[in-house]
């Protein structure tokens, strides 16, 4: 009885499986290289280029205020023993209000919603929706279910290059 039990628990899913109708079809799959393509669109070398040139001026202005708390605070260590306490007290506000005017600037401009994620999502998301929908529409071409990015870290480990489309997505894009 009992191995007429065990029996119909695997008997019963294969007979399932054996009706399960022909026709479900392959699903197509395709990969890409996201950095492949970006490094042959010179408008995103541009906007690379820009925004590291805005990176650096702010960064200069953040480090030049650093560089100036640092300047009042050796002064004020210089001084110290010529100084009233009301005089000390000045001086420490003075400089904790010169590091912190450096941290406000530093988050302003590299905070998460800071001047510089504003400006790389604004120059960067129209090249992104343009390889977007070309590789939507590529996908929708050739029936594509899945596109994967093989310069991220998705843990592909293999990908045949007949699959890539990259190069159709640069073509397409005009590059």
């Amino acid at each position: 009885m009992n191995r007429i039990k065990g029996m119909v628990k695997w008997v019963l899913p294969l007979c399932l499986f054996a009706f399960i109708p022909s026709s479900v079809s392959a699903q197509k799959f395709a990969l890409l290289d996201m950095e492949y393509i970006l490094k042959n669109i010179p408008a995103y070398e541009r906007a690379n280029e820009q925004l590291n040139q805005v990176s650096k001026k702010w960064q200069a202005e953040v480090e030049a205020l650093n560089t100036e708390a640092g300047t009042m605070y050796k002064n004020y260590q210089n001084e110290v023993v010529f100084l009233s306490q009301e005089q000390k007290k000045a001086k420490q506000e003075a400089i904790m209000q010169k590091e912190k005017e450096a941290a406000d600037l530093k988050r302003k401009y590299f905070g998460p919603e800071g001047e510089l994620f504003k400006k790389r999502e604004s120059l960067m998301s129209p090249i992104q929706e343009e390889i977007y929908n070309t590789v939507k529409e590529i996908s929708e071409l050739r029936g594509y279910s899945l596109v994967l990015d093989r310069a991220s870290d998705s843990g592909i480990i293999f990908g045949s290059p007949a699959i890539d489309i990259s190069n159709e997505v640069l073509q397409k894009l005009g590059y």
